[in-house]
């Protein structure tokens, strides 16, 4: 173990908690707990399938600890004091943390949140970011209150967003940055040398949880919004259309200069390798496209197979 290395508890669910767990390993902090999210059923066979925090945690030989609530299983709360950790580690974890738990560490709960609080509170941030047209955004390392992301600030980074950047690519370099961050934060956070930073609620914007008719596209929008929500809503709601009756899911589009004589929502065709559908304000060009029960394909390759594809009005 290292000279300052602490007893830590970690929380989190998906594939992109992963990094920060293995970070506080990396650093030789002692992981005395890892609790994340019940399996749950999923994929056509609905098999029971583990996290992938569970699934690496237990690969690690860490113990795994799996509520359904925290709030409504005081064994689990038990269980946390009982572990006695010097911080918890949280890294969408998914579930709230009750206050005798926020209170249980004496370094506090250490939450990693991808966006540049107060901007982007709430369950969406990254998505949002992406949605909102925001040039930049970043990682803060913040203390858990009983509020939802209104906590003290440990540690900011910032980092631009990339032009063609989708929700799960931009997600997972958040995440990236965040394991990095979140060690040398704890560490100075450990010896002292870090001021909490209150956040400034007259800043605040807050996200709100995506449902799957988020995604439906509306054709009278600007290609410029139409594509920032098919990168933002990549891979959760996705963005689709229907066509013929049937739902049309647009995997990757861009907005284009080229100049449709079209209504909204009319498919044309740009050149022999190009599609585009005439929007509210310019055209979105269609790169990869799914019609209901088939395989994706490239637009283009689509349309030769159902030249009827040209012309057509979507939605």
């Amino acid at each position: 173990m290292i000279e300052n290395s602490l007893r830590v508890v970690f929380m989190g669910t998906p594939q992109f908690a992963v990094p920060a767990l293995g970070a506080l390993m990396n650093a030789g902090h002692d992981v005395i707990g890892v609790f994340t999210q019940p399996d749950r059923r999923s994929g056509r066979g609905r098999r029971l399938t583990a996290p992938p925090v569970k699934e690496f945690a237990q690969r690690r030989g860490l113990p795994v600890f799996q509520p359904a609530s925290l709030r409504e299983d005081a064994d689990a709360r038990d269980r946390i004091d009982d572990l006695a950790p010097d911080a918890i580690v949280v890294a969408a974890y998914g579930l709230f943390l009750p206050d005798d738990t926020l209170a249980a560490p004496r370094l506090g709960c250490l939450n990693i949140h991808p966006s540049l609080l107060p901007r982007h509170r709430g369950p969406s941030p990254v998505a949002t970011s992406i949605m909102d047209g925001d040039e930049t955004t970043g990682v803060t390392i913040m203390l858990l209150d009983e509020g939802m992301d209104t906590g003290p600030i440990l540690a900011q980074h910032e980092t631009p967003i990339a032009q063609e950047e989708t929700c799960d690519e931009l997600t997972l370099r958040l995440f990236d940055i965040g394991a990095s961050l979140l060690t040398k934060t704890l560490d100075s956070w450990n010896k002292g040398e870090i001021t909490p930073t209150t956040q400034d609620d007259a800043r605040a914007t807050i996200t709100r949880r995506l449902q799957r008719s988020d995604g439906e596209i509306d054709w009278d929008k600007t290609a410029i919004e139409i594509g920032r929500r098919v990168r933002a809503f990549t891979p959760w709601p996705g963005t689709f259309t229907t066509w013929q009756g049937r739902t049309l899911k647009i995997l990757s589009a861009e907005p284009t200069d080229e100049a449709l004589d079209s209504p909204p929502s009319v498919v044309s065709l740009l050149n022999s390798e190009s599609i585009a559908v005439a929007t509210g304000n310019g055209a979105l060009r269609l790169h990869e496209i799914q019609l209901e029960g088939r395989q994706a394909s490239n637009a283009a390759d689509f349309s030769r197979g159902r030249p009827e594809f040209i012309g057509s009005t979507l939605g």
